[in-house]
């Protein structure tokens, strides 16, 4: 097919007869970092779950590596485990330890053995910072600390692809530097992204490509993040942009 290792083709996904995206094409390809930025409601994280078959679409085709993605349940299975997500909700397991929340999902479905995955558990928790807390509880953990064992857990399962959906937007400001910091990490060491964010300056910062959405359709694209951040050519992005400061 081609080289992008994501292909997204003419995507549309409806709800109640509410179109949210209307005809997405999208190629990334492999170590390429993108970020969706936009107003609220205008479709972002809607295309990040329909990716990882969070949500049923409409019309259109999902291609990984080439291969088309149907939408049986042990397809979606699969697409789950090669297109990690991580939300802005963290999602981690109350009564379960740190390191038992990352092991759950390699373990239990990926059926690979427990030393091997408490090892690499152990490397991840390290290069987040957070190896002392491996026998924590997530009640015992600040907002930025579980978002990082999010994205620890969603790295474990080897994912070909990394979605993130405004991790920083449930944080205290003080907690979303340690977070953002972890994924500028991600970006220099080769892991593809495809980020929702409402960052500004972390979006200028990581992104090899930048969309902006509204009303559920790629309004402007850029190749040259710092060019559109300070000369963005449609003026519906100009208007967005003057919201923030960055």
């Amino acid at each position: 097919m081609e080289n992008s290792l994501l292909s997204i083709k003419n995507l549309h996904k409806e709800f109640d007869r509410n179109t949210i995206l209307k005809g997405i094409n999208l190629k990334l390809n492999k170590g390429e970092v993108i970020v969706i930025i936009g107003p609220s409601g205008c479709g972002k994280s809607t295309l990040l779950r329909c990716l990882n078959g969070l949500e049923d679409i409409q019309g259109g085709e999902i291609y990984l590596g080439g291969k088309l993605l149907q939408k049986n349940a042990k397809d979606i299975s699969s697409m789950r485990q090669k297109i990690g997500m991580v939300f802005q909700s963290y999602d981690l397991f109350p009564h379960k330890t740190v390191l038992e929340n990352i092991l759950l999902a390699p373990v239990k479905v990926q059926k690979r053995k427990r030393a091997e995955v408490e090892a690499e558990a152990m490397e991840l928790l390290e290069r987040v910072g957070l190896a002392d807390r491996k026998n924590d509880y997530p009640r015992q953990l600040s907002g930025g600390q579980k978002q990082r064992i999010a994205i620890v857990r969603a790295l474990i399962m080897h994912p070909e692809v990394l979605l993130l959906d405004e991790i920083t937007a449930a944080l205290d400001p003080e907690m979303v530097h340690e977070v953002l910091q972890v994924v500028l990490d991600l970006a220099k060491s080769g892991s593809t992204m495809l980020i929702v964010t409402h960052e500004m300056a972390f979006a200028k910062a990581i992104a090899d490509r930048v969309l902006f959405f509204e009303h559920g359709e790629i309004v402007e694209e850029s190749h040259a993040p710092k060019a559109f951040f300070e000369r963005p050519q449609t003026e519906r992005a100009r208007q967005f942009l003057k919201s923030f400061e960055y």
